[in-house]
């Protein structure tokens, strides 16, 4: 990392929009019970009145006694105050700990116990919550209560806010100083912190905006909260949606398409699982969402099908493009509907795993051997050639560290004292795959998920991208059922339609499996409700409550 002495905070880029575009909205958040089809029945901030509130937030927030570097845990839905608080947060120098509430009461206190927040800015139930729990959050001194404030002492945001705005505050931070520990949604392993800096966000602004052309005076929809931050660094619009960001497939599709609509929305990023609900949605009713030209969607592999339903719905030159990346590195890469469209009318594709596209410039990347032990330095590395299935390490601005976790760190970074920009450090992602002829990454599944039978190794996307074409199959996944090295691979099917005949679909599928190369050794299919999927994208199956249930059933 080079280190000079500029000061580098993300919060500067908000007042930079700021001055370029004073009147335009900022942020847009639907009124409760109000028709979410007009534009009336939202509140809004101009990007001048959130770049006064948060520097009253900052101010406010120093008085308190808030200094740089103080962690402080945020717990307040999507909204104005969301926004306007992460902002503030940054320009006071604070650092938001952000943890999903979604994950469940005994990952989240996990979470909580392992930040040590200094205090809590949430709502009237979080501060119940950390009075029930005092003698455990006993250094939490600095609280910030948004709503109403019952019983218990500290600030409410109101109060923070008060008084009229006396002038601009930026804590001048530099690109290598804390900004945010945010944690991971833990789809492998209990959540962990990541800490992210200055300079990583300030990075990941501009990858975003030069890699899909995104202009100041753009409005988006993010149904993912964070994505909101990205935009007021940008100058483009948020536009809230009146969803419950926990449960994105739960989200309904009127509710989306309203708010599309009604402020003519260029650009809408959201995971998988909201997808799903919309594309099907607009298809059945021939509805189009004409000032669509960008969708971005991201938390886990897509499905073909999908993308072309949504390319029939959005503008005639609008794309869907997926960037994936990790918590730990985001973004890595990214490809565009139109790509993978014209990729899948390939049937030689089928089990090759999925295209995640091109890496963004400001990435390097490499496939090495697969190895399950730390690895110190990057000679001990040992990079495969194109087409080898192997796991994914990346570096540049976007990678991050993890906040306090040695252990963790030593297993997921690998050293390079002597690259030749400096001494850095490569992350590696814990997904496998392979590159193409054109430097594209094929994802091929989780590291932690690789099934080793005594024949070889399976890889879980290649095996449920087959089975996954059956047309009675939602969706699939591929477990190890016994010791590593001799483990039985079990394909598990949740169903799209009941059927009777069941042992008739195993025929299918056996006879289907048989057909391809990276699924031909399965025997063993066994039929499932709804799969466990992650709570933060409802996308990503939790193949490690499923292998417990397989081997169960074959005892």
């Amino acid at each position: 990392m080079h280190h000079s002495s500029a000061i580098v905070n993300v919060a500067a880029r908000l007042s930079d929009r700021a001055r370029e575009r004073p009147q335009q909205i900022a942020i847009a958040a639907p009124r409760r019970g109000m028709p979410l089809d007009r534009r009336a029945s939202y509140n809004t901030l101009s990007f001048l009145e959130l770049d006064q509130r948060t520097d009253r937030i900052a101010r406010g927030l120093r008085s308190m006694g808030v200094e740089r570097g103080t962690r402080l845990a945020l717990f307040v839905p999507p909204s104005i105050d969301f926004v306007s608080l992460v902002f503030g947060l940054f320009k006071a120098g604070a650092v938001p700990v952000l943890i999903d509430p979604g994950m469940g009461r005994g990952n989240l206190l996990a979470c909580l116990d392992e930040a040590q927040p200094q205090g809590f800015v949430g709502i009237p139930i979080v501060h119940a919550v950390r009075v029930v729990l005092r003698r455990r959050y006993a250094r939490a001194q600095l609280n910030v209560t948004v709503g109403r404030r019952w019983f218990w002492g500290g600030t409410t945001l109101e109060q923070l806010i008060g008084g009229p705005w006396t002038g601009a505050e930026l804590a001048t931070t530099q690109a290598n100083d804390p900004a945010a520990i945010i944690f991971t949604s833990g789809s492998t392993g209990p959540p962990k912190p990541v800490l992210y800096r200055h300079g990583n966000f300030d990075r990941q602004v501009v990858e975003l905006r030069d890699q899909y052309r995104v202009a100041a005076g753009e409005i988006d929809l993010p149904a993912f909260p964070l994505f909101g931050l990205f935009n007021a660094a940008m100058g483009v619009t948020t536009v809230l949606p009146d969803m419950d960001p926990t449960r994105p497939a739960r989200a309904r599709p009127a509710n989306i398409i309203a708010a599309l609509n009604a402020w003519q929305v260029t650009q809408a990023f959201a995971s998988p699982a909201v997808w799903s609900r919309v594309g099907p949605y607009c298809l059945e009713r021939g509805i189009r969402l004409p000032s669509l030209r960008r969708v971005l969607s991201a938390g886990a592999p897509i499905d073909p099908r999908l993308l072309e339903a949504m390319q029939s719905c959005i503008a005639d030159d609008g794309e869907i493009h997926t960037p994936y990346g990790a918590t730990e590195a985001l973004p890595v890469s990214t490809i565009g509907s139109r790509e993978v469209i014209a990729e899948t009318q390939h049937a030689w594709r089928l089990g090759r795993g999925t295209c995640v596209g091109r890496r963004f410039p400001g990435v390097d990347w490499r496939v090495i051997a697969i190895e399950d032990q730390p690895i110190a330095t990057i000679d001990q590395a040992r990079e495969l050639p194109t087409g080898e299935i192997g796991e994914l390490i990346v570096r540049g601005p976007v990678v991050t560290t993890y906040y306090e976790r040695p252990e963790a760190n030593k297993l997921a970074k690998i050293d390079d004292p002597h690259a030749a920009d400096g001494p850095t450090f490569w992350h590696r992602m814990g997904d496998v795959g392979y590159f193409d002829e054109q430097q594209r990454f094929w994802f091929c599944g989780r590291k932690a998920h690789r099934v080793i039978t005594a024949a070889g190794t399976l890889f879980t996307d290649p095996v449920e991208g087959i089975i996954n074409q059956h047309a009675d199959i939602l969706r699939s996944a591929l477990v190890g059922v016994g010791p590593r090295g001799s483990q039985q691979p079990v394909v598990i099917v949740e169903l799209r339609r009941p059927r009777r005949d069941r042992a008739a679909l195993i025929d299918e599928l056996r006879q289907l499996a048989a057909q391809h190369e990276p699924a031909r050794s399965i025997e063993h299919f066994l039929i499932h409700g709804p799969l466990p999927v992650d709570v933060r994208h409802n996308a990503k199956i939790n193949r490690e409550k499923l292998a417990v249930w397989a081997q169960h059933r074959l005892g």
